[in-house]
């Protein structure tokens, strides 16, 4: 799309430069005489050997104060010089993150080259930042027993959600985990390598299929909030620092193992009772890993490669393969309990990371980064496939967000990847003088994700979900089986191509008691991609066998969508005696547009249609943040901070940004009721016409209800309110304030209680123009007696609504606008944590804290005005709790030289409803359903009221240390679910009264099991 670049613009006045959450640690301070007087001029030198330069300067200005900012991870020695008084060195000075370290001096007068070494403990407690970090260095990282992954590390820190609210078995493997922050959407949390985004360009653009590689990470940064200007969005903040090498060869080798006898079993009487029939878990891991740095040209070039191979395979609880899978004459769902179901993967990475100091004051870094994956295995033993089911399984894909089995997927659906992923990054840093900071860079994010069919596999069947709300445990029922909901027969793939590009840029300059900061940032996020399903282009849906929905669909085009931002942000850190004030200003430029699409003629899209270049969305925001922090006594122990500021939901492929592509506004489904009359499986019915069709209207063998009158039509069903195709403070996002007090307990242990308030803006709604409330026909649901719903159920849920079939006739026509044109709809959250950092000496640290947050949920006026926005969902003003625990620590033994680890998490279960298939007599509708079903399904409970089991999962490492000159080793043992605990991860929500299915485990947390690791330093 032609448009002047801004980012052109700013390349051309500012080196672009990536500034965001970079791990950027700063040392600043104060320098007096004797006599307490400031002493401006002294030469403050920073020196460590995570700095490729060596050495990092600054002088006191007028006020004696200093700042040396952009400091790598590491520990570093302080030298204060002046002519006329002896030098003054702090050694041992070590800094993580973004920490602000206060590194005061006196200096006496003397002789020059008269130095005095001064010992302290380095500063626990940040007295001038408003931002909250949790950090975790590499020795910790590989000390704690804990998968080597970002989630893995992410979900033992308490300032994190993960989206869909369940826990998982993020300590198992690498896989994909979307997280939020308390209160905030799920999917706000961002991943960055260096401080670039590896997000994918859709679901918040926070996070991908990329796998980290945290077991070679310098340290690995979650800001929880007090982002600044570098901050679009208010969520969390995971960010990896890499390892540069160094002026010698190092490195580390990882290897661990777990074979099928490691696993303990924690399937128990109680699980069997509960309807899991045959437990899960996982039958192997993996995971190979290798970096190694050193120099081309000695404090000039450093280099770091690194290599991985790591996998695993996973039983999947009660699934098996399907005896009449492939079969186009058979229909239902029947399982071969002699071939269970596994979830497969292994991921082989690479990457090459190059650091150059050009000069004195330029250097650059460069990281490539490939990763590949095989995801499932060939459907038949003879297909060419990177990976075979054995004799005695049924293996299909097993990570996100490939398509899988599941408890409630046959492997028959499940799809196949064997093409990955590849980072790219580059960077350039110049501190031009003592007080100009400049840095340059930019990264990309590509892959190839969705998979396709297992090779061998008939993608052609039509595929089938049976709701078996009846016949389970029946001998001989097509639902005899028990699961409900249960998909089968084929797959509904996509193969989908992201491309994201990141530009980022600053400008530091310090003056005074001033940290000035100028920034630029820019992306750009390509989102192809194409839907499949069968060549028939319908799905069936049963119940216990019984057809009595068809779908008809319309895909197997390309989808193209489009973001790009821009944004620029100044900011300004002021200090003045214990208080520190920051603030920030940020604009934000998002656009959106889609190339040329075409949609080929298909069975029910009889002639082809191709859509121009369209213009999609076009955004501007300006909005503050700011802070202030304040050393409460003046000794650097005690720190107050208070910060707020609006922040939006990220740019992406998604929301108003697509709302207008034209491929979307078409209606490409069309759910219909379907009676097959002669029981062949095949819908006799003029599938070309939507309009209600029974052997006694027109004559058609089968009966089929009314569709969708868009569907297979050029007619748009929903358009954007124009006002909110552009203009200022239309994008979504949130305002957020807090408070936190940080104390430093003893030397090096320091604790934080925060609070945090957060209120969601911009929500929308659907209005279909064509309908008004009074065409939907309030009714209730009579609840059946159930000993098992919450008051022994009965009684009645009220506020639900069902379509007339006079309006249910017209076509859709949906504007979608801000709910505040309706009334408006809230989200607002209070939050309090508590995080704990000790790192006392004798070899022990220890992390740990809570997190609790309640959120309240209003959209009542909105549902009031348009019932189309929840026509079967009676809750619209409920509220949801949140409280999770983690903790972690290490411990060297004297001595012994032997390695103690632990870490302990705790968290809410799964959010549970009782979604009931209710027929029209158990309403008092008093008429037919109108729509695609002559059944509605409503949730029971009222959303925050039972929550699953609670997860608590206990991890010990024990390891011995083995010193070989230069080399250091480590060979231990993880004990992974030390008490061997069984709560529920997921549940089947489906309830029926006439079953014992309802909240039948889906999946548990992973059994104890023992992982052998050595790993070598050198």
């Amino acid at each position: 799309m032609a448009r002047p670049s801004v980012a052109g613009l700013v390349l051309a006045v500012l080196v672009v430069v990536p500034s965001a959450a970079l791990a950027q640690a700063t040392i600043t301070g104060v320098v007096k005489d004797a006599s307490g007087a400031v002493l401006p001029g002294v030469t403050v030198e920073a020196a460590s050997p995570q700095l490729i330069e060596r050495v990092r300067s600054a002088i006191t200005g007028a006020d004696g104060t200093f700042r040396i900012v952009d400091l790598r991870t590491g520990t570093y020695s302080v030298t204060f010089s002046l002519p006329g008084f002896g030098t003054v060195k702090r050694e041992g000075i070590e800094l993580s993150g973004n920490f602000v370290a206060t590194i005061n001096a006196d200096m006496a007068v003397g002789a020059l080259e008269e130095t005095v070494t001064v010992t302290g403990d380095t500063p626990i407690v940040d007295v001038q930042s408003v931002s909250r970090q949790t950090t975790m260095d590499n020795e910790l990282i590989n000390a704690i027993p804990a998968a080597r992954s970002y989630g893995g590390l992410m979900t033992l820190m308490p300032n994190t959600v993960v989206q869909g609210g369940a826990a998982s078995n993020a300590q198992v493997v690498p896989n994909m985990v979307v997280f939020g922050g308390a209160g905030g959407r799920s999917n706000e949390g961002r991943l960055q390598v260096d401080g670039l985004s590896v997000g994918t360009a859709f679901n918040g653009a926070g996070v991908s299929a990329y796998v980290a590689d945290v077991n070679n990470a310098q340290e690995v940064v979650l800001t929880a909030s007090g982002g600044l200007g570098e901050s679009e969005a208010g969520g969390p903040v995971l960010n990896l620092v890499p390892k540069e090498g160094g002026n010698t060869i190092s490195g580390q080798a990882y290897f661990s193992h777990v074979t099928e006898g490691m696993f303990a079993s924690n399937y128990t009487d109680d699980l069997r009772e509960r309807g899991l029939t045959t437990p899960g878990g996982f039958t192997g891991l993996y995971d190979y890993n290798l970096g190694i740095g050193g120099p081309i040209a000695r404090d000039r070039v450093w280099w770091f490669a690194q290599i991985r191979n790591e996998g695993y395979e996973q039983k999947i609880p009660g699934m098996f393969a399907n005896v009449n899978a492939g079969n186009p004459n058979q229909w239902t769902y029947v399982p071969e309990r002699s071939l269970p179901a596994y979830g497969a993967a292994k991921f082989q990475t690479s990457a090459l990371r190059v650091t150059a100091q050009l000069t004195q004051r330029h250097k650059i870094t460069a990281l490539w980064d490939e990763q590949t994956p095989c995801e499932g295995a060939g459907f038949t033993a003879d297909s060419e496939a990177c990976r075979h089911s054995k004799a005695d399984q049924v293996i299909c894909a097993g990570a996100s967000p490939t398509p899988s089995c599941s408890p409630t997927s046959a492997p028959e659906v499940g799809a196949y990847r064997d093409i990955g992923q590849r980072i790219q990054q580059v960077r350039w840093t110049a501190p031009m003088t003592n007080r100009l900071l400049l840095e340059a860079g930019m990264g990309t994010y590509m892959s190839r994700w969705g998979g396709e069919p297992m090779p061998g596999a008939d993608p052609n069947l039509i595929r089938v979900t049976d709701q078996c709300t009846t016949g389970a445990g029946v001998a001989g029922a097509p639902c005899e089986h028990g699961i409900a909901n249960i998909t089968y027969r084929a797959p509904s793939w996509g193969t989908g191509w992201v491309l994201v590009a990141n530009y980022r840029g600053s400008a530091s300059y310090l003056m005074g008691s001033h940290a000035l900061k100028f920034g630029y940032q820019g992306s750009h996020l390509g989102d192809d991609r194409t839907n499949f399903l069968s060549d028939q282009f319908l799905t069936y849906r049963f119940n216990n066998g019984v057809p009595n929905q068809v779908t008809q669909t319309i895909n197997r085009y390309s989808i193209l969508q489009r973001v790009r931002t821009t944004a620029f942000f100044a900011q300004d850190s002021w200090t003045v005696r214990r208080f520190t004030l920051q603030g920030a200003l940020r604009y934000d430029h998002a656009w959106s547009y889609f190339p040329e699409q075409t949609i080929p003629e298909q069975r029910f899209f009889p002639q082809a249609l191709t859509l121009p270049f369209t213009k999609g969305s076009s955004y501007n925001d300006i909005w503050p943040r700011g802070g202030v922090a304040m050393d409460v006594f003046g000794n650097g122990k005690t720190s107050l901070k208070v910060n707020g500021g609006r922040y939006l939901e990220a740019a992406q492929n998604g929301g108003f940004f697509i709302t207008n592509n034209p491929t979307g506004r078409l209606s490409t489904t069309s759910a219909r009721t379907w009676a097959d009359n002669d029981r062949d499986y095949v819908v006799d019915c003029d599938l070309t016409s939507q309009a209600a069709q029974s052997p006694a209207t027109t004559g058609s063998v089968d009966a089929c209800g009314l569709g969708n009158a868009n569907f297979g039509t050029q007619v748009a069903s929903s358009t954007l309110n124009p006002a909110l195709t552009s203009g200022w403070g239309v994008r979504t996002g949130d305002w957020q304030w807090g408070a936190s007090l940080q104390q430093e307990i003893m030397p090096r242990v320091s604790a934080e209680f925060t609070y945090q308030r957060r209120w969601l803006v911009n929500f929308s709604a659907t209005d279909n123009l064509n309908v008004d409330a009074s065409d939907y026909s309030p009714f209730a649901l009579n609840v059946p007696e159930d000993g098992r719903l919450p008051n022994g159920g009965g009684g009645q849920l009220s506020t639900l609504y069902n379509i007339t079939p006079e309006a249910n006739a017209r076509l859709t026509n949906n504007f979608v606008t801000l709910a505040e044109d309706f009334g408006g709809e809230t989200q607002s959250t209070d939050s309090i944590s508590l995080n704990v950092t000790a790192r006392p000496r004798f070899g022990l640290t220890l992390q740990g804290g809570f997190n609790y947050a309640r959120t309240r949920f209003d959209s009542c006026e909105v549902r009031t005005a348009l019932p189309e926005s929840a026509t079967l969902d009676p809750y619209c003003d409920y509220n949801t709790s949140l409280l999770r625990f983690t903790t972690l620590g290490s411990y060297t033994v004297p001595k012994a030289d032997v390695l103690l680890a632990f870490t302990f998490r705790s968290d809410a279960g799964q959010s549970l409803a009782a979604n009931y298939v209710a027929p029209n007599s158990a309403t008092t509708l008093g008429r037919p359903f109108a729509g695609a079903s002559q059944t509605v399904t409503v949730n029971l409970i009222e959303p925050g009221t039972i929550y699953g089991d609670r997860v608590n999962q206990f991890d010990i490492r024990v390891g011995k240390n083995l010193r070989f000159g230069r080399t250091r080793s480590n060979i231990g043992v993880d004990i992974t679910n030390v008490l061997n605990a069984n709560p529920v991860l997921t549940y089947n929500q489906a309830f029926s009264p006439t079953t014992t299915t309802w909240l039948r485990p889906n999946s548990v947390l992973q059994p104890r099991f023992l992982k052998f690791s050595a790993q070598f330093n050198f």
